[in-house]
């Protein structure tokens, strides 16, 4: 997951409000029953130590939402009587509305609740073009298209001479309309910013499509064994969903189970737990941060300073840092904070959790460095 959105965040000091709303039941005491959501918040976060007006402005947000047609729910960042960030989430929260007053802003929880919901675009192909449907959590929409050569399209089964000079026309003209929709599609899933791609089509089509696209997008390309013209419905979708983020997960679990093991220097590509963790952070290495949301140690508490890098797993050592004020935070949300300002993406590796819970990162947190 790009964390580049939640930077705002950390441009301003703390303490924050992390308000989780549930916005997906819909029913005739909607209103009422999300008015009573509005109350009860502002009144948790007044109980955990929040100001007045920010309990205030959280209030107000949410009352403002009690005719929103958000189907899952909205998350609400919240400082200083003002909420500077409210992004839509792609599920509900477990658990319904949940409100954290804390000197940084919780947000792990995005990683599951929006992080691996990956929007795709799926591609309708057939001989003579394509159509493009964009899809997420949140709905689809038309996304565009392309039509290619419309003649010659079809073979004819005579073994004549200037017949088979027909075909190699026909082929032609397939071969340069997959080129075309596989231009095409880069540019939609560079101005969508699609995490998967999803060709659908008779064998031939899809498969000539994907050859012609650039080898950066092969990862993130899928097929759909439906004829031309069929749409796909919202369980077939969701189940290609799935496995995207599954493999995704997978990989960079596999990647960091083969790093963490040390070279012939003693030296490891990755590290786990949270003293490490924390080092890692300090010197700015955290290429990756791996996540399991609910992990031990996602909630030990660790000490921070004003800047991204001032964190320590004790308190003194931050004043040996030179550090004169220092709050206490969760290990998950400071290394996140670390992980934002530092450029660096973040993934809960939930998905490809094995059964016996073996091979993960130590205590639920791991990371990929930047170097050894």
């Amino acid at each position: 997951m790009d964390l580049a959105f939640l930077h705002p965040l950390y441009e301003q000091p703390g303490p924050w409000a992390s308000v989780y709303l549930d916005l997906s039941q819909h029913a005739e005491d909607t209103s009422h029953a999300r008015h009573l959501t509005a109350e009860a918040v502002a009144r948790e976060l007044a109980e955990q130590g929040a100001d007045e007006a920010t309990c205030r402005a959280v209030r107000d947000a949410v009352e403002e939402l009690r005719r929103s047609s958000d189907q899952h729910g909205r998350v609400l960042f919240a400082r200083a009587g003002q909420v500077l960030l409210d992004p839509p989430l792609a599920r509900a929260p477990q658990g319904g509305s949940t409100a954290h007053w804390a000197p940084l802003p919780r947000v792990s929880p995005l990683l599951e609740l929006v992080g691996e919901d990956p929007v795709c675009v799926i591609a309708y192909v057939d001989r003579r073009g394509a159509d493009f449907e964009l899809r997420s959590a949140l709905g689809s929409r038309a996304a565009g298209g392309v039509t290619g050569q419309q003649w010659p399209l079809r073979r004819t089964a005579s073994a004549d001479w200037s017949e088979r000079h027909f075909q190699l026309r026909v082929e032609n003209t397939w071969e340069h309309n997959a080129a075309e929709i596989a231009d095409a599609l880069a540019v939609c899933q560079q101005e969508t910013g699609a995490d998967l791609l999803i060709l659908v089509g008779d064998d031939r089509e899809r498969r000539t499509v994907r050859e012609h696209l650039p080898k950066h997008l092969a990862d993130c390309v899928t097929e759909a064994s439906r004829g031309a013209g069929s749409r796909l419905l919202d369980d077939e979708v969701e189940r290609l969903r799935a496995d995207h983020v599954r493999a995704r997960a997978q990989a960079d679990l596999d990647r960091f189970l083969a790093a963490r093991a040390p070279d012939d220097e003693g030296r490891a590509a990755a590290v786990e737990g949270v003293p490490a963790l924390v080092e890692a952070a300090r010197e700015h290495r955290i290429d990756e941060l791996l996540l399991i949301p609910d992990g031990p140690d996602t909630h030990r508490e660790v000490w921070i300073g004003e800047d991204a890098d001032q964190v320590a797993v004790r308190r003194t050592e931050l004043k040996t840092l030179g550090e004169q004020n220092s709050w206490s935070a969760r290990a998950d949300d400071a290394l996140l904070r670390s992980a934002v300002m530092t450029g660096a993406p973040a993934i809960s590796v939930v998905p490809a959790l094995p059964e016996g819970g073996e091979d993960t990162p130590v205590g639920g947190l791991g990371a990929l460095l930047r170097w050894r």
